[in-house]
């Protein structure tokens, strides 16, 4: 159970991350970046989703 915590805290810094990026990147107008982050924490959030899905399987288990 504890790597599911670190997982979970590690697909919040990155989806902060990559929020942060897109901001910055927008100003900028680096809209590779805009794309890039968007992708990626798309993929952080669908990620998260997963995980919280199976601690809740597992709590339901117990």
């Amino acid at each position: 159970m504890g790597k599911k915590v670190a997982l979970n805290v590690f697909y919040n810094i990155a989806i902060f991350a990559c929020l942060a990026i897109v901001y910055t990147a927008w100003e900028h107008q680096r809209w590779e970046y805009v794309l890039g982050c968007s992708f990626l924490a798309a993929m952080f959030i669908i990620f998260k989703i997963k995980l919280i899905k199976e601690v809740r399987a597992l709590q339901r288990k117990k």
